[in-house]
């Protein structure tokens, strides 16, 4: 599984350090891969209008959906996100 946060710094830069802290405490790094990007075509093929966003990819599924748009959740909310994904 890939998360892609999607945006301008600096509030993509606090999303990706929270879904990073996330990801370690969860211990998934070695399953979940994580990266940055503000590439306009990824923004309007997924419909993206606000900034930051967090999209869940899973190419073996051929699945691309975003999930927060417009806000830095909390930590416990991105959390019980994963858990239920993964």
């Amino acid at each position: 599984m890939k998360i892609v946060i999607i945006g301008s710094t600096p509030l993509r830069s606090d999303l990706f350090a929270r879904t990073s802290e996330v990801l370690e405490e969860l211990g998934l790094t070695d399953i979940v891969s994580i990266h940055e990007s503000d590439d306009e075509a990824y923004k309007l093929e997924l419909g993206i209008t606000e900034n930051p966003a967090l999209c869940i990819e899973e190419e073996s599924i051929d699945f691309r959906d975003v999930i927060f748009q417009g806000i830095i959740p909390e930590k416990s909310e991105i959390k019980s996100l994963l858990i239920s994904i993964v």
